[in-house]
């Protein structure tokens, strides 16, 4: 069995030229897989329901999300997987790999539940810097988002393992 250690983590990602942000504050449990290979397994918080009030005075009701998703990264000082998988209608995996074109898929799935399409982007990997001594404390990927031979913008996904 291997061993794992239950810690607090942030999962953020962040745009550098483009309005989004998006965060994660949760307990995950971190497993070595070897000296320089981790996984990491978060449950993702419940998103709640919100309304927004538009400049046309309509309310916008966000439902919750019923059931957790579940947020597996993968990583190494040369690799990192992240996949949010639940039992939601949208999942998603990215590959990063430095200084090489990886791939994000999202796949959709329809209100039975059966898959509906597949979007595959690529992206190509910046920076990847990974802080371990032993058990890793910091991640940080830089990457572009690519769609053929358009860029979506410039991204950076930072994980804080506080110890």
């Amino acid at each position: 069995m291997q061993p794992h250690h239950r810690k607090p983590v942030c999962l953020l990602l962040t745009s550098t030229d483009l309005p989004v942000w998006s965060g994660i504050e949760t307990v995950g449990t971190l497993y070595q897989k070897d000296q320089e290979q981790f996984h990491l397994l978060m449950t993702e918080p419940t998103v709640r329901d919100r309304e927004y009030l538009s400049g046309s005075h309509e309310v916008t009701t966000v439902t919750s999300i019923t059931t957790p998703r579940l947020l597996w990264l993968e990583f190494s000082p040369y690799q990192v997987t992240l996949t949010m998988q639940g039992q939601g209608q949208f999942s998603y995996r990215h590959l990063w790999r430095q200084g090489l074109y990886g791939s994000s898929r999202y796949w959709l799935q329809s209100d039975t539940g059966k898959p509906d399409g597949q979007l595959q982007l690529r992206n190509f990997t910046r920076s990847l810097t990974l802080e371990a001594r032993p058990l890793p404390t910091f991640l940080r990927v830089e990457y572009e988002l690519w769609a053929a031979k358009m860029q979506l913008g410039h991204y950076v996904l930072n994980l804080d393992i506080r110890h």
